[in-house]
């Protein structure tokens, strides 16, 4: 059954979908139609129609298979890469409390000279800690197990709706990009610095948080809070690696610029265009920078 509606205003204010007399610029974060207050349902972020909330309760494909940005799949999917991210850091901070050695071969570090004149790290060509540091923590004491406790807090806070919303391929993407992104700000900024934790590819899903919550109209308040929160203490506390949480935040947002804005029609050519051209940038840099250390 059916109701006639009455036809659209001649305007270019977006109207709702199922109620064209009424302007809105909020859309549905899975089908992108533009919905007003009254078709609206609180999602994880933004806000869902009332017919994709519905297909979803009957467990069932929506009439638009894709979500705003273009992921598939059904609004309760389960995130299992962010389940999955959070395990393997509470599995490798296990083997750190087994063996110190975890947390020294894997580390991020630029440059560093034995004793006996051997380079080790990143210059010395151990370019994997660039990648795996972001799944080490600080070991042992009461600082380890906050900052992993932390860290895999944000990831289970902000992880779940960004994954809904981008699909898997593109939050795990965004997620290990802007994580590297923060080893290579480390890298240039202070080649011979340590660190480690997973905290640039937290920072870098706060800025896709943001980015993407204002594109879908979600509030700015509570991600805004959480990151001048967060970069007050990296400033502000000594001994943490400023440049991994900006690094990480500023290729979060990049990507996110990415994914949120892309046109329709070239939506799958900027969603792969984006990180390779951000993961071939950020290997250029270390490379060059490589070369200006040895």
């Amino acid at each position: 059954m059916s109701t006639e509606q009455s036809p659209a205003p001649e305007t270019s204010v977006p109207t709702c979908y199922r109620h064209p007399g009424r302007e809105t610029y909020v859309r549905c974060t899975r089908c992108d139609r533009y919905i007003c207050p009254e078709c609206m349902r609180d999602a994880a972020v933004g806000h869902q129609c009332v017919e994709c909330v519905a297909g979803g309760n009957r467990g069932a494909r929506s009439a638009a298979p894709r979500t705003a940005l273009g992921a598939r799949g059904p609004v309760s999917a389960m995130p299992v890469v962010t389940y999955s991210l959070i395990g393997l850091c509470i599995a490798v901070y296990l083997a750190e409390l087994a063996s110190t050695r975890v947390v020294t071969d894997f580390m991020m570090l630029g440059r560093w000279v034995q004793p006996d004149g051997e380079v080790i790290g990143v210059a010395g060509g151990q370019w994997y800690r660039l990648v795996t540091t972001m799944f080490l923590h600080e070991r042992g004491g009461s600082f380890g197990f906050t900052h992993i406790l932390f860290n895999m807090w944000a990831l289970y806070a902000v992880g779940p709706a960004l994954e809904q919303v981008l699909g898997r391929w593109r939050y795990l993407a965004l997620y290990l990009l802007a994580g590297l992104g923060g080893s290579v700000l480390l890298y240039l900024v202070d080649p011979s610095g340590a660190a480690v934790g997973a905290s640039g590819a937290i920072f870098g899903l706060f800025g896709a948080y943001f980015v993407i919550g204002r594109r879908l109209g979600a509030p700015a308040a509570p991600i805004v809070f959480l990151l001048v929160i967060n970069l007050v203490i990296t400033f502000s506390v000594k001994g943490i690696s400023w440049e991994g949480h900006v690094g990480g935040l500023v290729v979060g947002a990049l990507i996110a610029l990415a994914y949120a804005y892309a046109p329709a029609a070239r939506r799958r050519l900027f969603h792969i265009g984006m990180p390779v051209v951000t993961f071939a940038a950020l290997a250029v840099l270390v490379a060059v920078k490589t070369l200006a250390l040895t």
